[in-house]
Formats: structure tokens, C-alpha cells, sequence
């Protein structure tokens, strides 16, 4: 069996920073360090850092006093941060910078006057943080249909911004519904898609040439992976989503000869080395990597975490 290995695949920046983050804050402060929300969307992860100890909870309440608390790489409202400033709680915070940067850019819309309309996923923890971010009028949206639903108090006066982790092509189609209807609208076009969401997504179209069946993997609930299983069936190509080896149905490779494998942008790659493991139960395998992206990104850590804040 060939197995073909998507490059780029698995830890973005923003991924490889929140963690840091967690574990220096481990190491500097010492256990128990808290994390509101999943600090990225990987149960792998997630456990491995609770067995560092951080304590993982939904809301503020559930911190004790003066616990330190990191915020996860999804972003807050700003409700969230007010809280706990309002509890004098030592926070760092793990945003996302590409995460931060659409926040101040639909704040800035809205000190300006405008309205926000916000392409991305409802329910979303990134899409809720921003919505908490914009004081002013944001209407949430999610595909092209939704544009004609809008109901907005001045069409010369509107903006959009994105969720980070969204399909390019979809976010693509409704930028286009959205200027086709407020002609005066202002936005980034399909720049707020991160680079690392850019780049899984042109990896995944590259291995459904090659391959047979696409395996993900990632979280359920993580969104850039949900969109790569996507384009891989979009594609023609059956794909299938998995957190882990663990979840790989034998049935999917029957009459396979090239499998293809990715992973998720919060997705270690020691993941991605146990399904290729899973995968020698079966067959003989030969591994190669598709030329691809080779990603090079680093985000500053927090200055209360970097090396020069002990000196």
C-alpha cells in the first residue's frame, strides 16, 4: 500500500504558541495552571497537558481566586476578559495573533460606524470570542444563502470579517453574495483565512489527486479539519475524519492503493505516525511526502513567558 503524507499538515503556529504557553506557565508558576476551554480543539493534546497539571474549565467561576488562567488560542469575548479582571485573576492569554487581528479589525469597523457582518460557523468558540470583540452590530453568516436573509440599518455603511478557519472557496462565494448585494461593502476578501488554513486546504487538493481515500486526522470539533475531510469528498475522493488510529474502519481501504493522510491544524503528528503504524496491521507500506509548503511561521509568546522576562 502507498501511503502519501499531505504536506504541510497538523501544528500551525497558533497551535504550537498556545501550548507553549500552557506548559511554560506550568514550569514558571507551577501546577495547577487553568485553561478556559479546550486550549486547541485535540483530546491528545488536551490530556497530555492535564497530565502536566492544567485544570481545563468552561467558565471563569470555575477558576479559584488568584489562579493563574490562560485564555485558550480560540479568543474571548470581551465579557470573558472583563470578568476576570473584575476577579483580579493573573490571565495570559493564548490567542491566536491571526485570531486578535480579526477582532481589532471588526472593532475598528464598528468605531468607525459600520456594521459587521462576520462569515463563520455559529456556535464556534473563535466565532463567539469575536462576536464579543465587535461593540456594535454583528450579523453572523455562514454561507451564500444567508446574504439575501440580512437585514442591515445602512447598506453604505457595512464591513465584513472572517473566522480563521473557514473552506477559502466557501468563504470565497459569500464575499462575492455579499458584494453582489451591499456593492459599498468593506473587507479582506479571503485574506483573514489563516495561512496555515490556506495551506492545509491547497495540501488536501494536491493528495486527492494521488490517492484513493483520504484519512483527517483531527477533531470532530474542529473546524479546519471538518473542512478538509470536505474538499477531500468534494473532491471525489471518499475522506473520512478520525481523532486517532484507534478509529480507522478496515472497510475504508478495501480496494485502496494509495491512502493519503493529513491532519488538522491542532493534530500532533505523533497521531498522524500511529495511523501509518495502523495501517502496517494490513499491508506493506510505503510512506512518501507530497512537495509541498514548508511552513516556517514562529508567534512571540506573551512577554510575562518569554526567556528575558525571568533575566
Amino acid at each position: 500500500m502507498r501511503v502519501v503524507l499531505a504536506q504541510p499538515r497538523g501544528f500551525c503556529a497558533g497551535v504550537e504558541r498556545a501550548i507553549e504557553i500552557v506548559e511554560r506557565a506550568l514550569k514558571r508558576y507551577g501546577p495547577p495552571v487553568y485553561v478556559r476551554h479546550e486550549i486547541v480543539h485535540n483530546k491528545r493534546v488536551v490530556e497530555d497537558l492535564k497530565a502536566k497539571g492544567a485544570i481545563f474549565v468552561e467558565e471563569l467561576d470555575e477558576v479559584p481566586e488568584g489562579a493563574i488562567t490562560v485564555f485558550s488560542a480560540h479568543g474571548v469575548a470581551q465579557t470573558v476578559e472583563d470578568e476576570a479582571q473584575a476577579r483580579n485573576l493573573p490571565v495570559i492569554d493564548a490567542t491566536c495573533p491571526l485570531v486578535a487581528k480579526v477582532h481589532k479589525e471588526g472593532a475598528r469597523y464598528a468605531e468607525n460606524g459600520y456594521e459587521v457582518v462576520l462569515i463563520g460557523h455559529k456556535g464556534h468558540p473563535e466565532v463567539e470570542g469575536t462576536m464579543g470583540r465587535v461593540p456594535g452590530k454583528v450579523h453572523l453568516v455562514s454561507k451564500a444563502s444567508d446574504v439575501e436573509k440580512l437585514d442591515v440599518a445602512n447598506p453604505s455603511k457595512l464591513s465584513y470579517v472572517t473566522q480563521t478557519t473557514l473552506s477559502v472557496d466557501d468563504t470565497r462565494d459569500v464575499i462575492e453574495a455579499l458584494k453582489r448585494r451591499f456593492p459599498k461593502i468593506l473587507g479582506p476578501d479571503v485574506k483573514d483565512i489563516c495561512y496555515a488554513t490556506q495551506n492545509r486546504q491547497a495540501a488536501v487538493r494536491e493528495l486527492a489527486r494521488e490517492v484513493d481515500v483520504i484519512l483527517v486526522v483531527g477533531a470532530k470539533n474542529s473546524s479546519n479539519s471538518n473542512r478538509l475531510r470536505e474538499i477531500g469528498s468534494e473532491m471525489g475522493v471518499a475522506s473520512y475524519l478520525i481523532d486517532d488510529a484507534g478509529q480507522l474502519d478496515p472497510r475504508w481501504l478495501k480496494g485502496a492503493e494509495a491512502v493519503g493522510i493529513t491532519a488538522g491544524a491542532s493534530a500532533p503528528e505523533e497521531l498522524v505516525q500511529e495511523l501509518i503504524a495502523r495501517l502496517k496491521d494490513f499491508d506493506e507500506v510505503a510512506v512518501s511526502v507530497l512537495d509541498g509548503i514548508q511552513e516556517n511561521v514562529q508567534f512571540k509568546l506573551p512577554v510575562e513567558l518569554r526567556d528575558e522576562a525571568v533575566a
